[in-house]
Parts: structure tokens; sequence; C-alpha cells
């Protein structure tokens, strides 16, 4: 019967040193903790990107008339007719895949007509640019404007599991995406001291979020812009000491226990 009893005492403790050993490296946070099931949270689906310098757009226009539209989508003014007699942009030429670069005045220089400032201007506000003065220099009527990015890309850093820089297809990235982009969240991030870092009008601005709170939806810096960065705040060192210390003396705390369990067993 002891000998029984000192068995199970035996398994309890082992038990008890393999539970704390594994509650050591689990993450204690929880995403939006807050969030209610059923509850509505409204969408911004409005979302538009803003451009910036060094950013690079793949611009198309076209119209009803497809050659009309020729000059404005080559590059060096090379375009070539086919024997059908369609007119078409010389492929060795084209800048569709190339892109736009957006120069350091904010500007892009676009076929026929010139330089273009468009830094801080929404996608759709420079689609708008474009048409109206195609349309105003009477090149052509009703032309439909194309813009897409093509070298979005946003920085993580801090706190996550893989550091970097990191491209994204299309225009379209959120906080959280970036995060999980980046191996999500270490141990030691602080979830309510992550910062998106920010060029508003030629500054850099802080914006800080807790990611714990559904209020995150609502910052300005939920969806990311080109070359935001982020940084997740790590806890301090003093606090990594003490954490460390901590475990230490829980797993000796257990180790004893278990050797005095033995001890006591083989007796």
């Amino acid at each position: 019967m002891k000998m029984s009893m000192n068995k199970k005492i035996l398994w309890a403790s082992l038990l008890s040193l393999v539970l704390l050993a594994s509650c050591a490296s689990k993450k204690n946070f929880v995403y939006l903790q807050d969030m209610e099931m059923g509850t509505k949270y409204p969408v911004e689906a409005n979302y538009v990107p803003v451009i910036h310098y060094d950013d690079r757009l793949s611009i198309t226009v076209s119209c009803k008339n497809p050659e009309l539209a020729v000059p404005f989508n080559m590059y060096g003014g090379t375009f070539k007719v086919g024997t059908d007699g369609n007119v078409a942009v010389d492929a060795s030429n084209s800048i569709s895949e190339r892109g736009y670069r957006v120069d350091m005045d904010g500007c892009i220089d676009f076929p026929i007509l010139g330089k273009l400032y468009v830094e801080g201007m929404t996608v759709n506000a420079v689609k708008e640019l474009i048409g109206s003065k195609i349309e105003d220099g009477n090149y052509m009527k009703d032309p439909l404007v194309s813009i897409e990015f093509l070298n979005f890309k946003y920085t993580v850093l801090g706190a996550v599991s893989r550091n970097g820089t990191f491209s994204a297809n299309g225009d379209r990235v959120t906080l959280l995406e970036a995060i999980a982009n980046a191996g999500d969240l270490t141990a030691k991030a602080k979830t309510d001291r992550v910062a998106v870092i920010r060029e508003v009008n030629g500054e850099r601005q802080m914006f800080m979020h807790n990611l714990n709170s559904t209020e995150i939806f609502d910052s300005p810096c939920f969806y990311l812009q080109q070359n935001d960065i982020v940084y997740v705040e790590p806890k301090y060192r003093k606090r990594d000491n003490e954490d460390r210390g901590w475990q230490i003396g829980t797993t000796l705390l257990s180790l004893a226990s278990v050797i005095c369990s033995l001890i006591w067993a083989l007796k």
C-alpha cells in the first residue's frame, strides 16, 4: 500500500515538472480580447492607397479606339503597325511591366502629358488627373485609366519571429496580415505596444496599437501604406530577467520535489 502511494506521488511530481516546463515557453497573449461573438464591426470598404515617392506604378490607358491610346502606353515613342493595319506598342519598349517610378519630387514622367505631380494623392485621384488631362488635350474621349502598384513594400521589426522587409501582391495589407507574414509575435512581445511608423507630409509619425483591442480596426494604420515600418516592442530587459529567474526557480523547485519523492519512495 505504501509503495503504491509512493509511486503516485512520484508520477504527480513528474507531471508537475512537465507542466511547469510547458508553461514557461507558452505565449501568454490573445489577440482582440474584447471582440464579442455576434457583434458586427464595420469594415472600411472604401480604403484607397496613397502614392508616395519611390513607388512604382503600372498605368494603362484604354478607350473605344485602341489606336488613340497607343501613345499613352509606350516608352520612347516607339510603336508598330501590324499587317492588318492595327497600331500597337512595341513590346520591347513597353513600361506596363516596369512601371512609372515616382521621383524624389513626387512626379512621374508620363507620355505626351509630361511630368505629373502625384505624391500624396490617392490612386483614384491620379486616375482622374490623367483622364482629365487627356480629355482637355482632345487626345480622346472617355479614356479609361488603370493603376496598380508594382513594388508595395513594408518592414516588420522587433519581437516577431522573422524581421525583414516584405513585398505584397496588390496594395491592401492589414497590420495583422503583416505580423502574420513575419511569423507572428514572439513570447517576448508587448501586444499593447505595436507601432506603425509612417511618412506623413514629409515627416515621420508613430502610431501605437493594442492588438488586444478591437480599436485597432479604427486605426488609420490598420491598412498599411507603402514603406510603413511595423515595430513590435519587446518586454523590458529587466522584466525578461525577472521572468527568467522565476522560470529557473520553479524548475529547481520541481527538481527538488522529484528528488525528494524518489528518495522517499526508495526507503
